[in-house]
């Protein structure tokens, strides 16, 4: 809680829009360093020196970099879902917004800077010792798995097939990852394709 909050005085605005644009430039910085080049070595004063924000500033805003990771796989999980959902709404046919989804993993695995998954990446750094960053990766996939769910749903397709296309999709990132390919999502999404064919002919 704010200092000036906790003695029950009014905010400073002007403080507030301070503490709001340092908090921004700080995750702006976290998010270019620590998916570029690893959480784990990137510093505090990497961060410091790439957002110029001062560290006792910083560490006002998270007192430890556990809570910097957190909150910068919070936002980009926002960011990233967001897009996601950008793009497979520009379908309307029911199925073709299932395997949009894979369409939209081929933009991502093409765009410069590409370097895997940010919560795959983050949970083999990190996963079997901070619980924060855990939970965001946790937090994450089962999302997305819901939204997959989702358009499975609407599409009138076997719940059991979420699964299935979900895996398809994760190992794509992976594979993505490693191989700097855009191809994994290319290869998935044709994957997925023959499920949904799969659905009709049993139906």
């Amino acid at each position: 809680m704010d200092s000036t909050a906790a003695r029950g005085q009014a905010p400073d605005p002007a403080r507030e829009q301070a503490l709001n644009l340092a908090r921004e430039q700080a995750l702006d910085a976290a998010e270019e360093l620590f998916y570029g080049r690893g959480i784990q070595t990137v510093g505090m004063d990497d961060i410091r020196g790439a957002s110029g924000v001062s560290l006792k500033r910083l560490y006002q805003l998270f007192p430890a970099k556990e809570q910097l990771v957190e909150a910068y796989l919070e936002r980009r999980d926002i960011r990233w879902r967001q897009r996601l959902a950008e793009h497979v709404d520009r379908q309307r046919e029911p199925e073709r917004r299932v395997l949009a989804v894979f369409d939209w993993l081929g933009v991502w695995f093409a765009e410069p800077g590409f370097r895997g998954c940010a919560w795959i990446n983050s949970y083999g750094e990190l996963g079997a010792t901070s619980p924060r960053v855990t939970a965001q990766v946790h937090a994450h996939k089962q999302a997305f798995k819901n939204y997959l769910g989702g358009l499975v749903t609407d599409a009138g397709l076997p719940a059991a097939l979420t699964d299935q296309l979900y895996l398809l999709a994760e190992g794509a990132m992976v594979t993505a990852g490693i191989t700097g390919s855009a191809d994994p999502a290319g290869q998935a999404g044709a994957a997925a394709r023959l499920l949904v064919v799969a659905q009709h002919r049993e139906s």
